[in-house]
């Protein structure tokens, strides 16, 4: 991360950060087997009781033609979690932020767990502050996406 100072003093002095990626972020899809191992390593029980319901809720409130289905999950190599459905078309989504548009399953699965990682990170509980740094690390990540526009625009 890079601080640049801007401005001459006073209250209208502010700082500007910008993110400089000087690796790209591998994204693993996680093999079966290691399903069970991975969400508990990052949010134990939690992973069942909240964050699971939050991102099928989620799912289908942003995409009408959202039925359920299987997830991939994604394990990404700087700590990042994330599940996309597997499924064979984009989904039509539409945000209550007034973003509407059509999202590949991937960059879909992105957007619903920044949106359940953002609102799981409004507690007070272990948590929150896993889904908080959850949240930072995928949206690292969403930013080298090939769909990271439609990917911001769907959770600004």
């Amino acid at each position: 991360m890079r601080l640049a100072w801007i401005g001459g003093g006073g209250f209208l002095s502010f700082f500007v950060f910008s993110i400089m990626t000087t690796h790209n972020i591998i994204n693993t899809i996680v093999p079966e087997s290691e399903r069970l191992t991975i969400v508990d390593g990052r949010f134990g029980i939690a992973y069942m009781l909240k964050l699971e319901p939050a991102v099928f809720s989620i799912a289908e409130a942003l995409a009408e033609e959202y039925t359920g289905g299987y997830w991939e999950f994604h394990d990404l190599s700087n700590g990042g979690f994330y599940m996309a459905p597997r499924h064979d078309t984009e989904f039509t989504v539409s945000c209550e932020n007034g973003f509407e548009g059509k999202l590949s399953p991937d960059a879909f699965g992105i957007t619903v767990c920044l949106y359940a990682y953002s609102e799981l990170s409004f507690r007070e509980d272990r948590l929150a502050q896993t889904c908080a740094q959850q949240y930072h690390l995928l949206r690292d990540y969403a930013a080298e996406h090939p769909e990271a526009r439609a990917i911001c625009r769907a959770i600004d």
